[in-house]
């Protein structure tokens, strides 16, 4: 099933359920797809587009969740969590630090970089070559460990 309708029939089981919470973010989710749609007008949306938007939804929320915690707003940066969580429900898992090195590593022989200044070179290949599967603030930070 596609991760639309996916969301879309977990909206109506928290509306059931009356969990506000979990109904709150399948909402946001639902009205990101929505809007993607109406931007070509299309009847429906690919599983990769659904990912990408639920990715800039999950960046969305941990910055809020961290701008919420620096001004001592545990309650909203709770709820916020909340609704990560259940965006995380729909994305695949990321690859781990161990597997991220190891892709760090082929883009720096595929592209022979040398020092801290090659490290865009680095992640424009390794986004090529994994996009979707790796976590790019986590791939940067090891970029430059590695080549720093």
């Amino acid at each position: 099933m596609p991760i639309a309708d996916q969301v879309t029939e977990q909206m109506k089981q928290a509306m059931k359920a009356k969990d506000e919470r979990r109904l709150a973010a399948l909402r946001s989710m639902r009205a990101a797809f929505l809007n993607e749609m109406k931007k070509d007008g299309s009847s429906s949306v690919s599983d990769a587009v659904c990912e990408g938007l639920l990715r800039k939804l999950e960046k969305q929320r941990k910055e809020s969740i961290e701008a919420f915690t620096n001004a001592g707003r545990d309650e909203l940066a709770a709820a916020e969590r909340a609704e990560l969580a259940v965006i995380q429900e729909f994305l695949p898992q990321l690859a781990d630090e161990a597997k991220t090195r190891e892709w760090i590593a082929a883009a720096i022989a595929q592209t022979g970089a040398s020092g801290g200044k090659d490290v865009g070179k680095v992640m424009g290949a390794l986004m090529k070559a994994h996009k979707g599967e790796i976590d790019g603030d986590l791939a940067r930070r090891l970029a430059q460990e590695m080549l720093g």
